[in-house]
């Protein structure tokens, strides 16, 4: 009896951000996620703070769920009949007046009107994230298309324990960035270092262009089970497109049964 195989054809928009516009932002984007749409993919992934940049020393930089920027991701979605994701500045509902920091949310929409929220774990102290941003703590796991999806943010591909705690449950890791230039080689590596450690896809996607006051070089990938580069990117704007199944994931996972040894 053969084993049922689900399909999912991805797509990672490698885009520039204008500083702290979200409309701008907006315009930009909604012609790439149609044009990924056109393309066949059922879900489209943005960057990090897709709407605002990196902007850490905002301090008025949240809205509420809800508020523009998932709402244009809901709206791409529901509109186009795919899934869309990308991270936005959210305050929690209940934010005090002595802190309005938001959380770094990573939204993904679902055609149906379906919101998940991972609220990144790991804010990157070194760039002052977790001054102007609070932690989350929670990991999640969305099914799309019957693969099992696991969104992490940006700093978080630093930490394996968190990519291990899920990797059970997981078909594909989402890991949309910020990641600067010159750190680049990290990035590229720890990329392919999650993939082959939990025997799963791992799209990384990263912005390029000027923000704050540092350069962004891209060097989005798409990554397979097996640590092959199934796309890559270099430093301009550009859309990654992959056919990610469920049998390549059982294949890896049955062929070098790795997960299993763990202890």
């Amino acid at each position: 009896m053969t084993e049922h195989t689900e399909e999912l054809r991805v797509a990672a928009l490698q885009h520039d951000i204008v500083w702290n516009d979200r409309e701008a932002n907006f315009t930009r984007l909604a012609p790439m996620i149609a044009a990924a749409v056109g393309a066949g993919a059922g879900l489209v992934l943005c960057t990090e703070t897709f709407s605002t940049g990196f902007a850490v020393d905002e301090p008025d930089l949240g809205e509420p769920e809800g508020g523009p920027s998932s709402s244009f991701l809901a709206d791409q979605a529901a509109s186009h009949g795919v899934w869309v994701g990308g991270t936005c500045p959210e305050l929690p509902a209940d934010a005090s007046d002595d802190d309005r920091r938001p959380y770094n949310s990573f939204v993904l929409a679902g055609p149906d009107g379906t919101v998940h929220r991972y609220r990144k774990i790991h804010p990157f102290t070194f760039g002052g994230e977790d001054k102007s941003f609070r932690a989350g703590n929670e990991l999640i796991t969305v099914d799309i298309g019957g693969l099992r999806v696991s969104p992490l943010v940006c700093y978080d591909l630093r930490f394996a324990d968190e990519f291990w705690q899920l990797a059970a449950q997981t078909d594909v890791y989402l890991v949309p960035a910020n990641w600067p230039e010159k750190r680049r080689l990290h990035w590229q590596v720890l990329l392919q270092a999650r993939a082959i450690e939990n025997q799963a896809y791992v799209v990384g996607v990263n912005r390029v262009g000027e923000g704050g006051r540092l350069s962004y070089c891209g060097d989005s990938r798409i990554v397979d089970p097996g640590g092959e580069l199934l796309a890559t990117a270099a430093g301009s704007e550009t859309m990654l497109l992959a056919d990610l199944s469920t049998a390549r994931v059982a294949e890896a996972r049955d062929h070098f049964r790795f997960l299993q040894d763990r202890r």
